[in-house]
């Protein structure tokens, strides 16, 4: 009822007001004052109630007392005095009841329409939400207190290999990710507990598995929860075990080369030597010389390896932002731990060079950690990375604010003396650049230490 005068609109609903005011007024007056019609005139004020306030509605009650009191009963001042006061107090409050009572109608339907707004919305997550977790690649799972399964996607089902038909959902989850079922034994702060982890699980065949997965603990009325995020890296960590082992393998065949060729020069003067020592004293027949020499070109016959100017590996165009992008996560996150910066002087476009990525990064890297250690008593920390087109070159240039290098000459020489390492770094990344068709130079500047990275453009 109350929906339907409203729908009617304001204007109409005083309109009729005043008209039921009049001919109430009318029949008051047709009666005369024998009969009193003072009840008639509470229609009109509950009427106009609906849509008047307070003020208004006060107003309205002193109107139809008036009236009233126009063509009521003969009485005394007085007594006619206290019918107007209680006249425009009844009808006042009658007023106020409808205007209170319209109030708390739109109230309520306001609050049942929030309420089927937020439904609608939650109906609408909780679809959004489901289909996401159905369609996600990576196993998403909810965990009761017990460790059993409350609720699983179809990943999770195939991560854990359960067979055709059956589910995970229900099951303890101790037999696969035991992890997990440990987490649940974990003290919960009131903000609740989020980490991530990475384990051995196990499928329904017995088959293990590398796990990566993340997960959250939560309380509820029930008791503990935990939900998680779980995906299989089984894949991701065997390629790396075998690019690990590549590299490895490379940086040998690198060092062994390297090595080899500094023992051919070694070989060379020792067996220029020999052969003056052979003509000054005359030693072609001494058998203990003879068996130097041969000492000599046995070991020559040992290091027959030739470093070559490029690697056997077929090379390939590699995109340098990458490289250096994965150089700015890797090293960033120190140079901040110790108060200084890393300045990025990057073209808008990085062509492309001939390179191998691994390896190219890991000669990068050790070119920063040298940089990372010669700052860390300096007052300025920052390490500047530029990279420059030069004709046929990419030049990519680390320059630190360290103390510099005071004897320069012997920077790539292998097996330094007061190196903090094994005093093969600059030695090996160089050969690694070199294999590629470039090369690592060492460039003096007034104050700090600058290395350029030469290296063929795509």
């Amino acid at each position: 009822m109350i929906a339907l005068l409203l729908r009617a609109g304001k204007f109409k609903i005083l309109a009729t007001t005043a008209i039921l005011v009049l001919l109430t007024a009318l029949l008051d007056w047709a009666v005369g004052r024998n009969v009193s019609l003072a009840a008639l005139y509470i229609v009109p004020m509950m009427l106009g109630a609906v849509v008047l306030g307070p003020a208004p509605i006060a107003f309205l009650a002193v109107v139809c007392s008036y009236l009233r009191s126009l063509f009521d009963t003969s009485g005394s001042s007085a007594e006619l005095i206290l019918r107007f006061v209680f006249a425009v107090a009844a009808y006042f409050v009658s007023g106020l009841f409808v205007s209170g009572w319209v109030r708390n109608h739109e109230l309520v339907r306001n609050h049942l329409v929030r309420m089927q707004i937020e439904q609608n919305l939650r109906r609408e997550a909780e679809e959004q939400l489901k289909v996401m977790a159905e369609s996600s690649p990576a196993a998403i799972l909810t965990i009761d207190g017990d460790g059993s399964v409350l609720a699983a996607n179809a990943a999770a089902n195939s991560l854990f290999m359960i067979p055709a038909g059956e589910t995970v959902q229900g099951r303890k989850i101790r037999h696969y990710l035991p992890v997990l079922a440990d987490a649940l034994r974990a003290e919960i702060t009131p903000a609740g507990l989020r980490t991530a982890a990475q384990c051995q699980g196990t499928r329904e065949n017995g088959e293990v598995f590398l796990a990566h997965m993340w997960f959250s603990l939560y309380d509820t009325a029930q008791g503990h929860r935990l939900a998680a995020i779980v995906v299989d890296s089984s894949e991701e960590m065997r390629a790396r075990e075998e690019e690990g082992l590549r590299q490895l393998l490379t940086g040998n065949r690198i060092m062994a080369t390297a090595l080899s060729h500094e023992v051919r020069n070694f070989c060379g003067v020792l067996e220029r030597l020999c052969e003056s020592l052979s003509r000054s004293h005359n030693l072609a027949q001494d058998h203990d010389f003879q068996a130097i020499v041969n000492l000599i070109e046995g070991l020559e016959a040992m290091a027959s390896l030739k470093l070559q100017t490029k690697s056997h590996a077929v090379l390939e165009p590699v995109a340098l932002k990458e490289v250096l992008d994965n150089l700015r996560i890797v090293i960033e996150a120190d140079w901040r731990e110790i108060g200084g910066k890393v300045k990025w002087c990057l073209p808008a476009e990085i062509p492309q060079v001939l390179a191998e990525p691994h390896g190219l990064l890991q000669a990068f890297l050790n070119l920063v950690q040298n940089s990372h250690r010669a700052v860390q008593l300096e007052d300025l920390r920052l390490l500047t990375v530029t990279v420059a087109r030069e004709l046929k070159k990419v030049i990519v240039r680390f320059e630190d604010s360290g103390p510099g290098i005071p004897a320069p000459e012997t920077l790539f020489q292998p097996f330094q003396t007061g190196a903090s390492g094994s005093g093969l770094g600059l030695y090996v990344s160089r050969s690694i650049v070199r294999s590629y068709g470039g090369d690592l130079k060492f460039e003096p500047r007034p104050t700090g230490c600058t290395f350029a990275v030469e290296l063929e453009a795509v």
